[in-house]
């Protein structure tokens, strides 16, 4: 290993003690950047992997609400302001009883380099609570999000931080937030993207992220002269991503066999058609688990505790979280007949999983390439605010069309041009880094 990313990362352990996830995501993308570290001896001079692995401001700071029953509670809220050198922060928000600064540093590191893939100017950044809206009445989450914002309005903005939704956070909340935050700051602008379509949203937003994975694969698939009709495809989660992953394979011709929830997954045989695609949004609208599709729809199988990874398919789509996919299941997979996994969660392979695709005979997408599509499409809803318009949805599917291919683009070539032809983690990671560090560089010293 290069003798500077040695030291970078050896201060960001020394700096970040117990920071697992984030020094973890730093070391994925600076192994990939090691081998181009000789080319460029200009990045030493100038401190680049330092400043790159520094968040450029953390903002931590307290979230007190009330509940229906008048009980007052303490949550703690933050914005992790990563990077701004091609743009103002971008990234989502997220609701959970586990959120704390590890995780959100590692997602909006990770942010900084997905944002730069998709070629629109758009800088690194996260945030959250340690807060879950699960059971709580609307009035709850509503006046939990209103104090979120009253901490958090004085350093957002239409070009300085656009946060979106994430784990916890929908289209409600938003909506709250974005209404503290225009009353807050007696100001209408395109301050969060995920908006309601009557008020500045984006047509496509809610599924954009899973149309853009499919969209990636079929990339992935064309590159080997394949299509992805008539392929079984695996995927998890029971949120958007999962949602759009499914609509737009089927779409295409492809044979959903499995979905999951926290509880387990469900396997169809005869794959997921339009009706049951869409019952998914009624089970999380009458916040029912997955469970259900079984009393619904004879020859659908649910699987108790347990995750999709087992079954036979020839494209497996990790939909649901972080870390869901370890080494064992990867190789189960590819034991299976397994020939594609492509991340639509963030980090959706385990550190062990990710190094065994090195050693196996399947192609794999870290999610910062193929699940851009939904910031992508949030970036097309930032320049629609900008100059007040709303495009059809056919305009936001093709734009979203065209980023993904360039994404993928950029991946295969990028990888090709340093001898890693087929290394999508090379690949992406390296195109990332380049945009920004070049970035960096011609701004001078801040």
């Amino acid at each position: 290993m290069h003798r500077y990313v040695e030291q970078v990362l050896e201060r960001t352990q020394r700096l970040n003690p117990g920071q697992v996830g984030f020094f973890d995501s730093v070391k994925e993308l600076l192994v990939s950047v090691d081998s181009i570290m000789d080319q460029h001896p200009e990045y030493e001079k100038a401190a680049i992997l330092e400043r790159m692995t520094e968040p450029e401001r953390i903002i931590c700071f307290r979230v007190p609400w009330q509940d229906d029953k008048g009980t007052v509670h303490i949550n703690k809220g933050y914005r992790v302001q990563f990077s701004s050198a091609i743009g103002p922060y971008k990234g989502g928000l997220r609701f959970a009883e586990n959120v704390n600064l590890d995780i959100l540093k590692s997602l909006a590191f990770e942010q900084i380099f997905k944002n730069s893939l998709t070629g629109l100017p758009m800088g690194g950044g996260k945030g959250g609570a340690d807060f879950s809206p699960k059971g709580r009445s609307d009035d709850e989450i509503m006046r939990f999000c209103q104090s979120f914002i009253q901490g958090l309005f004085k350093y957002i903005g239409a070009g300085v931080d656009v946060p979106a939704g994430d784990l916890g956070v929908s289209g409600k909340e938003i909506g709250y937030m974005f209404g503290e935050y225009r009353r807050l700051k007696s100001l209408y602008e395109g301050v969060f993207t995920g908006k309601g379509m009557c008020w500045g949203g984006s047509n496509i937003r809610p599924e954009a992220t899973g149309y853009g994975l499919v969209y990636f694969v079929q990339h992935m698939l064309a590159s080997r002269g394949e299509s992805i009709e008539g392929k079984r495809v695996c995927v998890s989660g029971f949120g958007n991503v999962a949602w759009g992953a499914c609509k737009k394979a089927r779409a295409l011709g492809a044979k959903v066999v499995t979905i999951s929830g926290s509880a387990g997954y469900i396997y169809d045989e005869a794959g997921l058609d339009e009706e049951k695609i869409e019952y998914m949004l009624t089970l999380r609208k009458l916040n029912q688990g997955i469970g259900a599709f079984q009393d619904k729809f004879k020859g659908t199988k649910f699987f108790p505790g347990k995750r999709p990874w087992g079954e036979k398919c020839d494209i497996a789509l990790p939909c649901a979280c972080q870390n869901e996919m370890n080494a064992s299941e990867l190789q189960t997979l590819v034991n299976n007949g397994c020939k594609i996994v492509a991340e639509g969660s963030n980090l959706s392979l385990t550190t062990d999983a990710v190094e065994l695709t090195r050693s196996l005979p399947v192609m794999y997408s870290p999610g910062k390439a193929s699940n851009a599509g939904g910031v992508a499409c949030s970036g097309l809803e930032m320049s629609q605010n900008s100059i007040m318009e709303q495009w059809k949805p056919e305009v936001v599917d093709q734009k979203l069309k065209d980023i993904m291919f360039g994404i993928h683009k950029k991946c295969v070539d990028t990888a090709a041009q340093y001898g890693k032809e087929g290394d999508y983690v090379f690949g992406a990671n390296v195109a990332g880094f380049l945009k920004v560090a070049t970035a960096m560089m011609e701004q001078g010293l801040v």
